[in-house]
């Protein structure tokens, strides 16, 4: 049978189960959106191609499907590009449809002509230029391949206009041939017993939980090897949730804003077991001190991630749920209870220093904001964040219990990340509660796409932190920069009449005993909702490990509630 370019771009996405694309169209692509209106495919139109971008990201974390993302040439392309180098980071599948001019147009600077191939070769898994109808059914099947196996990440597809409208004969691809890309999975036998000599041989081990444990589908195995071999588990950003934030062996999350009792127990370990992590620098500080005396055993799907930062004693290069099943049969039970103990000591000296053991103040603490949040939701949103102070705040006091419950920008740090990613999560979940805690200047990065929740009845809430600040820079600005605020101080929208204007219902909070009735408010109110905290200006994320400083060297707050910012 006959069909269109555009028509087998659909008629592929359909048989890929693609059931939601979230784009802006353009001269370039509108054959693709016209043949659209004939297939069983929701379109959701963002109000920036990043915002685009960012939901199916969102959608693509929150389901464990490929997110798709489409957008026209030249502008509308290179407004992808930060949201896949934000996937390409964060190893997120989504799959990006470019229009392109015709493909005798090409190289000749016709109107909204951009190399975006060329743009995105560095910050995609892999890309393509279609520039024959014939060639769509393969491409978008190996695309889809690609962006969903090994470790997963970001495809782009540019297609010609002559490609959209030209009309060939369509026969779907029944086998994928990719010479040469062949993920592992299974890991060396060899390689195997030598790390289990090396567990069984540990007094002080530490497992460090990252985001390929949930990408994997790893967290049982996790939890059956942490309790089996007595290990405590630190995690990363990306990997909070793996074990339960309320399991005894959990450390919470590692690294510069991590738990000092994580960092302690990594800088003093004799044996780190790296599981589905890169070993990224906010993770290790400095790396020349970086857990000395520690043998480390590092399992990772991608080889180029293997000594790439630590040079590892173990390298068990596969599919990491797979390997954790390989190796359970060949441990033994383990004993490290002076082990734990030790760390037990450094964790109630951590909540000694912490800002939930003072007493609630005239002012609102953001602390005391999530925590409560966290309460009051059970624990169990889904919940997306935009970058800076607030992502903190949210990865150290919304207790992760489940995984797949985080949806935040790791790699990239990227600001802007947190409504559309909440949009694209709410498409994958409508049925489950979905938050985004936002501060007041990552929000005004992507606060257009209210009118984009509020056109497709997105039922997600929205807590925004507002203290006048981009607070992590003007931390940053406190602690090294003797408080010289170039360019931080930040005048804000009134959000309550932005949201008026939107048709958004909105709520502003300025103590702590309205706290809990905002959250009701929204969580009983249909559709999107704006919560704004006023919430302390110069407050301050703590821990913190310093720019090149070790990682059990932190900034910390003291034990002794006092006005000035940090004493050691």
């Amino acid at each position: 049978m006959k069909k269109t370019g555009a028509e087998i771009v659909l008629e592929c996405l359909v048989r890929e189960g693609v059931e939601v694309i979230f784009g802006y169209p353009g001269g370039a692509i509108m054959p693709v959106h016209d043949a659209m209106l004939r297939y069983p495919i929701h379109h959701v139109l963002t109000r920036h191609e990043q915002g685009a971008a960012f939901a199916a990201d969102g959608y693509a974390r929150a389901s464990g499907k490929v997110g798709v993302a489409i957008a026209t040439s030249g502008p509308g392309a290179t407004n992808l590009v930060t949201g896949i180098a934000t996937a390409m980071l964060d190893s997120s599948p989504i799959v990006c449809f470019t229009g392109q001019v015709p493909a005798h147009l090409l190289g000749g600077d016709a109107f909204q002509e951009t190399d975006v191939t060329g743009i995105t070769l560095p910050i995609t898994k892999h890309n393509y230029l279609v520039t024959r109808a014939e060639d769509l059914a393969q491409v978008i099947q190996e695309a889809f391949f690609i962006a969903r196996s090994g470790r997963p990440g970001p495809v782009l597809i540019d297609i010609c206009k002559n490609a959209q409208l030209d009309e060939v004969e369509f026969e779907y691809p029944e086998d994928i041939s990719l010479p040469g890309y062949r993920p592992p999975s299974h890991a060396d036998p060899a390689h195997l017993e030598e790390a289990v000599k090396l567990i069984a041989e540990a007094k002080r081990p530490v497992i460090l939980a990252g985001h390929g444990v949930q990408m994997s589908g790893a967290t049982a195995q996790l939890r059956e090897f942490s309790e089996k071999t007595q290990t405590p588990v630190g995690m990363t950003l990306l990997g909070l949730g793996s074990l339960p934030a309320s399991h005894p062996f959990s450390l919470g999350m590692m690294g510069m804003h991590g738990n000092a009792y994580c960092n302690q127990a990594i800088q003093n370990s004799d044996l780190l077991l790296a599981f589905g992590m890169r070993f990224d620098d906010r993770v290790t500080a400095n790396l020349r001190t970086y857990a000395p005396r520690a043998r480390k055993i590092h399992i990772e799907i991608d080889p180029s991630e293997v000594h790439k930062n630590v040079k590892v004693d173990v390298a068990l290069i596969g599919d990491l749920k797979t390997i954790l099943n390989d190796i359970a049969p060949l441990l033994d039970p383990g004993d490290h209870e002076e082990w734990l103990e030790q760390i037990s000591e450094w964790r109630e000296e951590s909540e000694a220093r912490d800002i939930l053991s003072w007493p609630s103040e005239e002012k609102l603490h953001s602390a005391h904001v999530v925590q409560d949040f966290w309460q009051h939701t059970g624990g169990d949103a889904i919940v997306t964040t935009g970058v800076g102070q607030h992502q903190m705040w949210a990865a150290q006091y919304y207790n992760f219990d489940q995984p797949y419950r985080l949806i935040t920008s790791g790699g990239a740090g990227t600001m802007g990340f947190g409504l559309p990613s909440a949009i694209g999560a709410w498409f994958a979940h409508p049925d489950k509660e979905i938050w985004t805690i936002d501060g007041d200047g990552s929000f005004q990065m992507s606060l257009p796409e209210l009118a984009t929740a509020v056109q497709e009845g997105a039922n997600v809430k929205i807590l925004i932190l507002n203290n006048n600040f981009l607070g992590m820079v003007r931390q940053w600005q406190e602690f090294f920069f003797d408080k010289r605020y170039a360019a931080t101080p930040l005048t804000g929208p009134d959000f309550m009449k932005l949201a008026e204007a939107y048709g958004v219902p909105a709520k502003r909070v300025s103590e702590r005993k309205d706290v809990a009735a905002a959250i009701e408010f929204a969580r009983n109110t249909p559709g999107p909702v704006v919560i704004e905290y006023l919430v302390e200006e110069e407050d301050s994320v703590y821990p913190m490990v310093a720019a090149g400083a070790d990682l059990d060297d932190m900034i910390r707050r003291p034990i002794t509630k006092q006005k000035t910012a940090p004493a050691d």
